[in-house]
């Protein structure tokens, strides 16, 4: 378990639910009536829309033989992560336009895990303004070490 909690580490329990259920066909509305709780709440979890509590991790553990504190374990890390997302700094989105990254929610992205993604699409797409705030933001170093690897 410790091996995958690593590889899975971040990610919504409930997305971690999700493909539980689907993998072994169990339909989300009677897993949820089975363990006496709302269809919405087990919906809303596995869409990633509600957190997972000890009461509720516990019975779907028990339900579908999972390890006790599985569950929460990745909750906690998700909600470090999230944490970690609010803290971390980024670049001035004043100088960036959003339709630049018309695919995503520019307040977020995790600047510093898609640092990549990032870099290259500011200087595929974006003016010149753009690309400074980019440089500026990773340093100088980041972005020719970005195209060296290209």
């Amino acid at each position: 378990m410790e091996n995958l909690i690593t590889i899975i580490k971040g990610i919504h329990p409930g997305f971690v639910l999700d493909r539980v259920l689907k993998k072994r066909q169990i339909p989300k509305g009677k897993f949820a009536i089975s363990l006496n709780e709302f269809p919405q709440t087990i919906v809303a979890i596995t869409k990633g829309k509600r957190r997972m509590n000890i009461n509720l991790a516990l019975k779907i553990e028990h339900a579908l033989d999972l390890n006790e504190g599985y569950l929460m374990t990745l909750q906690v890390f998700y909600d470090i992560k999230e944490a970690k997302k609010k803290l971390s700094k980024s670049p001035d989105l004043s100088k960036l336009r959003t339709a630049l990254f018309w695919d995503t929610k520019i307040d977020e992205i995790d600047w510093s895990q898609q640092k990549n993604a990032v870099i290259k699409r500011v200087f595929e797409r974006g003016n010149e303004e753009e690309k400074m705030e980019i440089t500026n933001f990773y340093g100088e170093e980041a972005v020719i070490d970005f195209f060296k690897t290209r």
